[in-house]
């Protein structure tokens, strides 16, 4: 079984940024892909970016390519997404997940998810 915890969200304005935090507990963390997904009012959950764990190449979806960063602490059992030049649109819960079992760009493929964390971003 796997526990994951999200902290790190708040409000903040456009253009500012933010930094997430993933923690794990449980299976070993350095044998598992890890993502992050968000999902805003009305909308489905979507895809924001991946880090396997066979490589350090990680993915990103087209929206927020060159402004977020997704990084992994295999000792430490933890993830970060670090999202800068912020814009409206990634108001979200934010959402840390691990273990795929399909496509990683798809929610339904993740098998352990945290509870979220609110991100606002006001204009």
């Amino acid at each position: 079984q796997v526990q994951l915890a999200e902290s790190g969200g708040g409000l903040v304005q456009v253009g500012g940024s933010l930094r997430l935090s993933c923690e794990a507990w449980g299976r070993t963390f350095s044998d598992y892909s890890l993502a992050w997904f968000r999902q805003a009012p009305g909308k489905a959950r979507e895809f924001v970016a991946m880090a396997p764990w066979t490589s350090t190449v990680a993915t990103y979806a087209e929206s927020v390519k060159g402004r977020f960063t997704i990084a992994r602490n295999n000792a430490e059992k933890t993830a970060s997404l670090q999202m800068s030049s912020l814009k409206p649109e990634d108001t979200a819960i934010y959402y840390c997940a691990m273990y795929s079992v399909g496509r990683y760009d798809n929610s339904e493929s993740w098998r352990y998810w945290g509870r979220g964390t609110q991100v606002t971003v006001s204009s």
